[in-house]
């Protein structure tokens, strides 16, 4: 059975957490290693029997989030008080991003914080770790989400491939939650007409070619939005109809797995809903003020929030 739009948005918000958090335990450690402890989906998947805890990659796509929920777009500074009213250093912020987010508490000009610490701008994968709730919002057009995109990179991120990054996850997430049969070639059609580098161009079409697993390693395991986002994206389209296997796809490959396999499991959560994540790790998702009931929540807000935009630009017009 087809996943309801409400289950998709349901899915995504989720499915970002519960691949934060499941990668969350696997973080900086090699593909060996972690390929030495599992043989399987099934062993990682089923490895899990206590509580799991997000990062800060779900932390501030939370933000993200209840931003667009209350606001129905993204504007800078109602973003950024988002930011920092979520902002636990404990969940495991870079150095230069606590900088920027202590700025933005301070009330300091955090733009020129994020100069110092990013020289040209961060290229990093922190503007699309949190993207995803922009791709669910604007589902409906890639032009508007390309923009929106953007605008919630801005306040951190400023290198033309971290906004890149940002825009091609928001996409990837679009294109998911729109399509009731996923197709490979029309997926990678679609990201490829709104590329813009070269860079993301030949990963996108290295990425629309793998066929198995071990193949995704040339395409980084990194904190570089270059090294993970089109990683990312080939854990979801190598197994479109699983989202256990796309996390597992992006936790095998070691590094940066908290991250990659967020952005990985939002994609497959917009397309195949909540109800395809597995009840053992679903049901060990944090229970905090902000956890597993409050993610499902803020997944009903933001629907209804959409469903309200566009009812309102049908009458509009």
């Amino acid at each position: 059975m087809n996943a309801s739009l409400q289950d998709r948005f349901r899915g995504c918000l989720v499915g970002l957490a519960v691949g934060d958090a499941l990668g969350g335990r696997f973080e900086a450690q090699s593909a060996d290693y972690i390929g030495g402890r599992f043989a399987n989906t099934e062993q990682l998947i089923n490895y899990i029997t206590d509580e799991i805890w997000y990062t800060d990659d779900t932390q501030m796509a939370i933000g993200v989030a209840e931003s667009l929920a209350d606001h129905g777009e993204i504007i800078e500074d109602r973003l950024c008080e988002s930011f920092v009213a979520n902002y636990m250093p404990s969940r495991g912020y870079g150095r230069g991003a606590r900088a920027v987010l202590d700025a933005m508490e301070d009330g300091d000009d955090y733009q020129a914080v994020a100069a110092k610490h990013f020289p040209g701008g961060s290229f990093g994968n922190g503007a699309a770790m949190r993207v995803a709730p922009v791709g669910l919002f604007f589902r409906d057009d890639p032009h508007i989400a390309l923009d929106q995109s953007r605008l919630s990179a801005l306040p951190t991120h400023l290198h033309p491939l971290g906004i890149e990054g940002a825009q091609l996850v928001a996409l990837a997430v679009a294109h998911a939650s729109n399509v009731e049969q996923f197709d490979r070639d029309a997926f990678f059609a679609h990201l490829l007409e709104h590329c813009k580098s070269s860079e993301y161009r030949c990963k996108l079409e290295t990425a629309a070619q793998i066929q198995e697993p071990s193949e995704l390693v040339p395409l980084g395991n990194g904190i570089e939005a270059l090294e993970s986002v089109t990683t990312a994206i080939a854990c979801f389209a190598l197994t479109p109809r699983s989202y256990e296997d796309t996390i597992a796809n992006a936790i095998f490959l070691g590094g940066d797995t908290d991250t990659i396999a967020a952005m990985a499991g939002s994609i497959a959560g917009a397309h195949l809903g909540v109800r395809s994540i597995p009840d053992v790790l679903l049901n060990n998702l944090e229970e905090s003020p902000k956890g597993r009931s409050y993610i499902l929540e803020l997944a009903d807000r933001l629907h209804s929030a959409y469903t309200n935009r566009i009812a309102n630009a049908t009458n509009d017009t």
